[in-house]
């Protein structure tokens, strides 16, 4: 054992030479994160809000995102990149004989979770980085959760809802992408394949639009993304990014002759910026996104369910969708050992958090998906004894609004329960930085 030991030492130790001196870069980022929900778990929470007023509250163990960057610089301006990320805890499976299977061999899951190549790109520089290309399997910098997607770029313990909640996030495909900065601007456009609308749903809007069943990503209609940000002001980024795509037919299943007219062009434009000034860090971002054709393809998804809903490992939702989803937020926290000449060397945020998003923001559907209207407020601490490590702790309160049941009675068949609102409490320890 020590033999075995003494040879995973010196392999490390050739590892960090080798990295110092041939230019390859180690890092990552991870969160830990424990949580008391003080509201129902059940999926049907929202159908029936009487019947689980009174649930018990529920806690969980979590490891929302665990991921290794790895790098590594040719020279002449070629560089390589890549992010492999385990979702909470990554999955697992095993092989087991059945003995009341006569013996045969099945395959268990083990635990949930996802493991996901989510960066991995060549990148060539020119005139001193004003101008790269890069190509391979890169992120959709969209929105603020997007490009900023490390635990120590939001103060809450998850990464915020409303962004995570409407878009992919972190949103990444194979693509194409131009990009580089410019004085006190930096900029980015990328060609990517197009989102699939099979996969949208009310809930998440295009959350899950990103994702393939298969080996491979269906790129029948292609899109485009952009990004500009402005460093102008000290301490300022302001941000302007957005998306546009058809989503509808990018997939192995061809639509009958009556969607022909049918593209489910999906635009969003976002805006974002934050201030790290002052002592003060301050956050914030407006997100809006159409979709064209939704009713029809709604209608298109809702047949599809009937006929497949008895398929087992269907990889669709099959959902009624909106045609609008909305986001905004706001945050600001103040690190309060900035007055503490002894602690200066560490910093303590005391922050809140202000946010609304809606994925059913209009569409003909809106009425029958009034909880997707939610609103969140949120307070907590983030205190970092180094650089790299913050230690989280957040109370959470999402909300809905009350309906208007225009005096009727709670008797009344007519009469619309008002959703439960559901607080949290959430710690958290992350890490995020390079260890070569």
């Amino acid at each position: 054992m020590k033999a075995v030991i003494l040879t995973i030492v010196l392999a490390l130790s050739s590892l960090c030479v080798a990295a110092q001196e041939s230019k390859l870069t180690i890092g990552g980022y991870g969160e830990a994160v424990m949580t008391r929900n003080f509201y129902s778990q059940s999926f049907n929470r929202y159908k029936k809000p009487e019947n689980y007023a009174n649930d018990d509250s529920h806690g969980r163990f979590d490891l929302p995102h665990v991921c290794v960057n790895l790098g590594y610089d040719f020279g002449k301006g070629w560089t390589m990149g890549s992010e492999i990320e385990f979702e909470h805890g990554g999955n697992g499976t095993a092989v087991e004989i059945e003995a009341e299977e006569a013996g045969e061999y099945e395959a268990e899951v083990e635990k949930g979770g996802e493991v996901n190549i989510e960066q991995f790109w060549i990148n060539k520089a020119f005139a001193g980085g004003k101008v790269n290309i890069k190509a391979g399997e890169i992120v959709v910098p969209v929105g603020y959760s997007n490009a900023h997607h490390e635990p120590n770029q939001f103060f809450t313990v998850y990464r915020p809802d409303g962004e995570a909640t409407i878009m992919p996030n972190t949103w990444h495909q194979v693509g194409l992408s131009l990009w580089g900065r410019l004085k006190n601007w930096r900029y980015e456009a990328q060609l990517l394949s197009g989102l699939n609308s099979e996969s949208f749903t009310a809930e998440n809007f295009a959350h899950y639009g990103a994702t393939s069943p298969y080996e491979f990503k269906v790129a029948n209609n292609y899109a485009g993304a952009a990004r500009i940000d402005n460093y102008s002001v000290k301490g300022l980024r302001v941000g302007l990014s957005g998306y546009y795509g058809y989503t509808f037919r990018n997939t192995l299943r061809t639509p009958g002759g009556q969607y022909d007219d049918v593209t489910g062009a999906l635009g969003i434009v976002a805006l974002d910026f934050s201030l790290n000034r002052w002592n003060w860090i301050v956050r914030g971002n407006v997100d809006y996104a159409h979709l064209s054709d939704a009713d029809k393809i709604s209608a298109y998804n809702q047949a599809n369910w009937t006929h497949h809903k008895y398929q087992d490992g269907n990889p669709h939702h099959y959902s009624n969708i909106g045609s609008h989803a909305v986001a905004y937020a706001i945050e600001a926290g103040y690190n309060v050992f900035s007055q503490i000449p002894k602690l200066k060397q560490e910093k303590l945020y005391v922050f809140g958090r202000f946010e609304h998003y809606n994925t059913m923001a209009s569409g003909t559907y809106k009425s029958l998906y009034a909880y997707t209207k939610k609103y969140r407020c949120a307070f907590g601490l983030n205190y970092s004894p180094v650089k790299q490590i913050t230690i989280k702790g957040e109370y959470s309160y999402r909300f809905f609004e009350k309906p208007n049941n225009n005096g009727l009675d709670a008797d009344s068949p007519l009469y619309k329960q008002p959703y439960n609102n559901e607080p949290s409490v959430s710690l958290g320890v992350t890490y995020c930085g390079w260890f070569l």
